[in-house]
């Protein structure tokens, strides 16, 4: 299988390492997978010079499958050689939000290519259930979220966590998860939030941007609640390995966090997106303590178990597009009516 995508952690990189991960779990389960990583960063040039090299792959390797990440890789893909299946996580189909919180015409552009790339798929993934209904009914859509790692995501003791960190006994923390500057991550807000609380529950914001992922449970354990302000998301998986290490989350009502935070006491989704909103839910989060019992609602996120569904939609769209080519032989060898 080739699998192309346009995000691949780099050495010094700490994002999308969710693609990096499924890659392992696949290989572990026995899947040869080929990883075709490109950087297009809105390049024409550069998708063009991807283009080339991957079709070139493609001709050289008798691959079974392709498996584009992001909208965006699909279109290496294009004319489909072999299956094609795509997976969706996030901006490619929603839009990409610019500094001003609009929608970006470079935004609308990916979405008009995503739908387009979507509509020559054997199969396509998305990683949450809104994400489906932008989606043609005419290809099969199957709902994957991404997964966790639940030997890494896991609760340890907060105080060697915060010893390790260097972060100070006796004080209230909340963790910021992303780039701060981003826009779409709203660091402003949570630190907006964060500052309204006084008194007893006086707390400091940790942001947790370009750290090893490797790591990032000991971030989890070191502090008292996870507060989670994007603008716009897939299936944030900040929240997901949050609860995986019981960690309480705060959140505003963004992708599907309202799902994952459904009947878990000592979690909090707030109404609306306003400072004062989020900081009252820190309150009553902080004022509660303690851990949650937020694990056990992720284990059907074990990436082993997602992994066996993504295989099996690997096979039902290798065997539909043998099924299609077949039919299509069929027709063309009948012969004319007289």
């Amino acid at each position: 299988m080739l699998m192309l995508t346009s995000e691949w952690p780099r050495e010094a990189d700490h994002t999308a390492h969710f693609v990096q991960r499924q890659v392992r779990f696949l290989e572990a389960a026995g899947v040869r997978v080929e990883v075709f990583p490109f950087r297009g960063a809105g390049s024409p040039l550069r998708y063009a010079s991807a283009w080339l090299r991957a079709r070139r792959r493609l001709a050289r390797r008798d691959f079974d499958l392709v498996h584009a990440q992001f909208g965006q890789s699909a279109l290496l893909a294009i004319p489909k050689r072999v299956p094609l299946v795509i997976t969706f996580r996030g901006d490619d189909l929603l839009g990409v939000i610019g500094a001003d919180g609009r929608p970006t015409r470079a935004g609308w552009i990916l979405q008009q290519l995503s739908r387009l790339v979507a509509r020559g798929a054997d199969a396509i993934i998305v990683v949450a259930e809104h994400m489906a209904r932008r989606l043609p009914r005419r290809v099969p859509v199957h709902v994957v979220p991404s997964g966790i790692d639940l030997e890494l995501f896991r609760p340890l003791p907060p105080g060697p966590a915060r010893e390790r960190l260097g972060l100070p006994e006796g004080e209230r923390l909340v963790l910021f998860v992303g780039d701060p500057a981003d826009p779409r991550k709203r660091g402003d807000l949570a630190q907006n939030a964060v500052s309204r609380l006084a008194g007893s529950l006086r707390a400091r914001l940790v942001v947790a941007w370009r750290v090893p992922h490797a790591q990032m449970p000991e971030y989890m354990a070191a502090c008292d609640a996870l507060v989670f302000t994007s603008l716009q998301e897939g299936s944030p998986n900040a929240v997901k390995e949050a609860l995986a290490c019981d960690l309480p989350v705060v959140s505003v009502p963004v992708g599907d966090v309202a799902e994952r935070l459904q009947g878990i006491a000592g979690c909090e989704l707030c109404a609306d997106d306003r400072p004062e909103t989020i900081a009252a839910a820190l309150r009553r989060v902080l004022a509660r303590g303690g851990r949650i019992a937020g694990r056990a609602a992720v284990r059907d996120l074990d990436e082993r178990l997602l992994t066996q569904q993504v295989i099996a939609i690997y096979r039902d769209a290798v065997n539909r597009a043998a099924r299609w080519s077949a039919a299509r032989q069929l027709t063309a060898a009948r012969p004319p009516a007289a």
